[in-house]
């Protein structure tokens, strides 16, 4: 039999090695998901990240611990003990990264973005896609943000993250100005007109207002960027420059050739798109060009909107020259 004093010595020494600190070489690890108990132990000690890889797993598993530990990228260094990098791996406390989308992408230039940014497969992301889309809908179901992430990083689960951003914004109109989901959808689908239309802040409610006082006049919207989506959705690409052959292209997304609204997005609009679209300004504005400085110049008239046209068509003149 083991004598009283040994077992009180073993205990002892037990308790000192799992409360001892020592100094950890600063550095990421990967913990793997699914991995055992046991092999995360062996990874920590062969990181000199925990003085014993026996006393850890032991510790783990009499503490319920085993199936607790979290995978994912971790930071590690200064002078910790078992008991703190037992917690550290309970409570998950990864590395957090974070990635921003611009407003205003295809779905699939978003994808190829998070691809590059996060340094993961597009594959990985073209697969996660098919969870959300249904139908022809592609565009406007993810909110343009900047998102947090940790690795190995999971695509489907930023993507949801992404999608229901999206509703939450929607939720909010839709029980403001109680929209049924056809409403919804025709917002979301004028607001990535908005979005493409315009980058300043302040411009928005006024493009706004120029498509809704349109689409109550039953004016096409004649808004080019409706023709640059038909052209991409029907041929994979486009050139760059928008011509008259192109305006007259017939496509379901050209609004110079069918009224109204196109049948989905053509992007992923931002909250302030989508909530410059449900809320427009209170002006009568049916027109608006580019004004060279970036901005646009909008008119109530045709009259006043061939003047800014021509001044316009003065500014490229001269950038020319």
């Amino acid at each position: 039999m083991v004598s009283l004093a040994l077992l009180i010595s073993l205990i002892l020494y037990l308790a000192y090695v799992i409360q001892s600190q020592h100094i950890i070489p600063e550095q990421e690890l990967e913990i793997a998901n699914g991995a055992s108990s046991k092999a995360i132990a062996f990874t920590l000690k062969e990181h000199n990240i925990i003085t014993s890889k026996f006393i850890f797993n032991g510790l783990t598993r009499l503490s319920g611990s085993a199936v607790q530990l979290k995978p994912g990228l971790y930071h590690f260094s200064g002078e910790l003990n078992m008991l703190d990098v037992l917690k550290k791996l309970k409570k998950g406390d990864v590395l957090q990264f974070k990635v921003t989308i611009p407003e205003g992408l295809r779905t699939d230039e978003m994808l190829a973005l998070l691809a590059s940014k996060t340094q993961t497969p597009l594959a990985d992301w073209q697969k996660a896609l098919t969870h959300f889309t249904g139908g022809d809908i592609n565009e406007g179901l993810f909110l343009p943000e900047t998102y947090q992430y940790s690795k190995p990083i999971n695509a489907k689960a930023l993507l949801q993250q992404m999608f229901d951003a999206r509703l939450r914004i929607e939720d909010d109109i839709a029980q403001a100005l109680f929209w049924d989901e056809d409403q919804i959808l025709r917002n979301r689908i004028m607001a990535s007109i908005v979005e493409k239309e315009t980058a300043l802040a302040h411009e928005r409610v006024w493009v706004s207002a120029a498509i809704h006082n349109r689409l109550k006049l039953r004016m096409p919207l004649q808004m080019d960027p409706t023709v640059i989506y038909g052209i991409y959705r029907i041929q994979g690409a486009f050139s760059g420059n928008i011509t008259r052959k192109d305006l007259k292209t017939d496509t379901p997304w050209n609004t110079y050739t069918n009224r109204g609204l196109p049948p989905t997005p053509i992007c992923n609009p931002g909250a302030e798109s989508l909530r410059a679209a449900a809320f427009p300004a209170d002006v009568d504005y049916l027109y608006f060009v580019a004004d060279g400085t970036g901005g646009h110049a909008f008119a109530s008239s045709l009259e006043e909107h061939n003047a800014n046209v021509r001044k316009w068509m003065n500014i490229e003149r001269k950038a020319k020259r």
